[in-house]
């Protein structure tokens, strides 16, 4: 009997915190790409939900390419495009707020939001990009630093120099998730053979995005 009334006991000795997470799959020809969504950027988390809930991302295409750079999606007029026909004008109507944070830097294999050239940097309703980038050396990332006025945390400048990403794109681009498996999957897609603008020669379609809610918990 006692060691029944220890657990009671502990329960109520802690304090129970509760964190929810948002969790993607980008399902492609090749595979899938799992991502989970910050939930420090509430309006782009809650609108990417919203999209894949409504499958709107299905069937698009990741139309733009650019090795040691990224990969973009997202335009509604991707479905039915003809082949080699220019894309990334297709949007929703409406864009998000910035939500751009100094610990969201741009390291590979983060999920970002476009935009256009507007000055409050507000993000497209749909469109998106994975990074892919590259490495950065310490005089490089000075030099950068220099020219954004971006301050880097030792913790950040390891990761650009070991794992890369696109550092220039801090401070101006909104980044609200990151990849967790599947980068070989983007890697794959950011290599294919491409035209002048970028799309690539071959469809590279977005099956289908689904995303699931989960439920973390923590004791203190």
């Amino acid at each position: 009997m006692k060691k029944n009334l220890l657990l009671p006991a502990l329960l109520l000795s802690c304090t129970l915190t509760f964190a929810q997470k948002y969790r993607a799959v980008i399902t492609t020809s090749y595979g899938n790409i799992e991502l989970f969504l910050y939930d420090n950027t509430p309006r782009h988390r809650d609108n990417f939900v919203k999209l894949a809930k409504a499958h709107f991302y299905d069937g698009t295409l990741f139309h733009r390419v650019i090795p040691e750079f990224m990969i973009q999606g997202g335009d509604p007029d991707s479905k039915n495009a003809a082949p080699g026909a220019p894309l990334g004008e297709g949007d929703v109507g409406y864009r998000i707020p910035a939500e751009i944070r100094d610990e969201n830097i741009h390291k590979r294999g983060v999920l970002a939001a476009a935009r256009d050239n507007n000055p409050d940097k507000s993000s497209s309703g749909c469109q998106f990009y994975i990074t892919v980038g590259k490495k950065f050396t310490d005089e490089s990332l000075d030099k950068m630093a220099q020219r954004t006025k971006k301050k880097y945390t030792p913790e950040q400048r390891e990761l650009y120099k070991t794992a890369g990403g696109t550092p220039h794109l801090d401070g101006s681009y909104t980044v609200y998730g990151e990849v967790t498996k599947g980068m070989d999957i983007v890697d794959k897609i950011v290599n294919q053979p491409r035209n002048g603008m970028d799309r690539p020669n071959e469809d590279q379609k977005i099956l289908k995005v689904r995303v699931k809610k989960k439920f973390l918990f923590f004791w203190i």
